[in-house]
């Protein structure tokens, strides 16, 4: 499959970016909920990716954090990834973008917060918020109605956890969604590849993974993190690759989008 550029490439060093093309988005989620970002981050990615560029969508996180329902977990309170992608290719999903930006149909409505770092926005106050409504109706002054701007996929799966598959997937049809077993360490990462090494088990995280690539002799796969630029590498980070390391390549979750509506 041929790949067009749907992105700014001034920071695509990395090795899967190069070969894979760049259909994928620097979006970094400025919120608390990363089962609903990073499936509509790797989503939005792959329609660009599978129409060849012909369509560079922003798929709502408010859509599917609002209207999936039980299928996708408790809302703000926790989810599933594979439910995220099972909805998305029923029900399908309307474009929206970041707070505030005004992007698409239903753009979210949770003003982003800080985590693990301290900074200008008020801290995160963890699965204490409120799941916004499910409303089928556009943001006031956008042209299209809701039924009319759902994007559908057309099949939705797991890969299995393998490292060369996982890796083949991501080079095929673009960033796939991942978890993990977020320790105390995670949280203070800056840079190099991470592994666990002090703390204690926090919880389930899910990201966006979209490439791979070796650091130091040390391979790691490349992911977008949804906890604001400001943490991490600008948002970014590595994390120990081929291992299953915190269960990162037991629960890759991906799915190829309906071309025939682009």
């Amino acid at each position: 499959m041929a790949h067009s550029s749907c992105i700014s490439t001034s920071c695509l060093v990395f090795l899967a970016f190069l070969i894979a093309g760049l259909c994928f988005s620097l979006n970094l989620s400025l919120d608390l909920f990363p089962q609903a970002f990073g499936a509509v981050e790797a989503i939005s990615d792959r329609i660009c990716v599978h129409s060849n560029g012909n369509a560079n969508v922003e798929v709502s996180a408010e859509d599917l954090l609002s209207c999936c329902g039980s299928e996708c977990g408790d809302g703000c309170n926790g989810g599933f990834p594979a439910g995220a992608w099972n909805f998305w290719t029923k029900k399908g999903l309307v474009s929206g973008g970041l707070y505030d930006s005004h992007v698409g149909c239903r753009p979210y409505s949770i003003p982003p917060c800080e985590h693990h770092v301290n900074g200008s926005r008020p801290a995160c106050t963890g699965e204490e918020g409120d799941t916004p409504t499910c409303r089928k109706k556009c943001e006031e002054g956008y042209s299209t109605q809701y039924k009319d701007d759902k994007n559908y996929g057309s099949t939705s799966y797991s890969v299995p956890s393998s490292e060369q598959e996982i890796m083949a997937e991501i080079y095929k049809n673009g960033p796939v969604e991942g978890a993990f077993s977020v320790y105390e360490d995670f949280l203070h990462y800056k840079s190099g590849v991470y592994q666990h090494v002090a703390g204690e088990m926090l919880g389930g995280h899910a990201i966006r993974i979209l490439g791979w690539g070796v650091e130091n002799g040390i391979r790691y796969w490349l992911a977008a993190n949804s906890w604001n630029i400001d943490w991490g590498d600008n948002g970014f980070f590595k994390f120990l690759r081929g291992k299953n390391h915190c269960g990162i390549e037991s629960e890759i979750i991906a799915g190829i989008p309906r071309t025939d509506q682009y």
